[in-house]
């Protein structure tokens, strides 16, 4: 499966100079965990997480202020670039949502920023990656049916069935192409693991 499969989008983002108080809003009014910071052409410079944002807010020491000098601030961060993580980890559409998993476990992210041609285009979270392995064989074999139904030139040319996320395609085709385009309609369906396509060549 891809990552343009089970990304989320519209994508919400900010500006490196949106207040810091924007941007906690937005991440707690939309219920996300991160947004991609984007600048004046629209190209990602950052990201700021629910961490860079408590980062600095919530002190370790109530009595810190107390035994500050001047050459140490306590100044509080009050735009996004202050804040914002500059080395961010990306995807791009067409990547396998496997290797976006390792690399979000390797680097303890939970959102990565999916980009075509340096626009963020979308972005793909712990939680999409969750919903795309939690689908039942059920739903998936249903999904698949439906699509195979809609591109067939007649109902039940193919039947199909899913196993583990593994699906297997009965039935037959015309030539080599409509085999691969017949696999192709089944791994879009998010949630399918393989495609094992069984069918005769009328």
């Amino acid at each position: 499966m891809r990552v343009r499969d089970i990304m989320t989008r519209p994508v919400f983002t900010v500006r490196p100079t949106d207040p810091v108080e924007g941007a906690a809003a937005l991440l707690a009014d939309r219920g996300i965990t991160a947004a991609p910071v984007i600048d004046e052409r629209n190209r990602l410079v950052g990201m700021v997480s629910e961490g860079d944002l408590l980062r600095n807010r919530v002190p370790e020491d109530p009595t810190a202020h107390l035994r500050a000098t001047p050459e140490f601030s306590t100044r509080r961060p009050h735009i996004v670039a202050e804040v914002m993580t500059r080395d961010v980890v990306t995807a791009w559409p067409t990547e396998d949502i496997a290797d976006v998993a390792r690399t979000m476990l390797s680097r303890d992210v939970r959102s990565v920023p999916v980009l075509d041609d340096g626009h963020v285009i979308g972005i793909i979270s712990r939680r999409d990656l969750l919903r795309s392995v939690l689908r039942t064989d059920d739903v998936l074999a249903h999904e698949v049916q439906e699509r195979l139904d809609a591109y067939a030139d007649q109902p039940g040319r193919w039947t199909a069935t899913v196993t583990d996320g593994v699906v297997r395609i009965n039935g037959y085709v015309d030539d080599d192409e409509e085999r691969r385009v017949v696999e192709i309609l089944a791994r879009t369906v998010p949630g399918v693991a393989a495609v094992t396509v069984k069918s005769t060549v009328r």
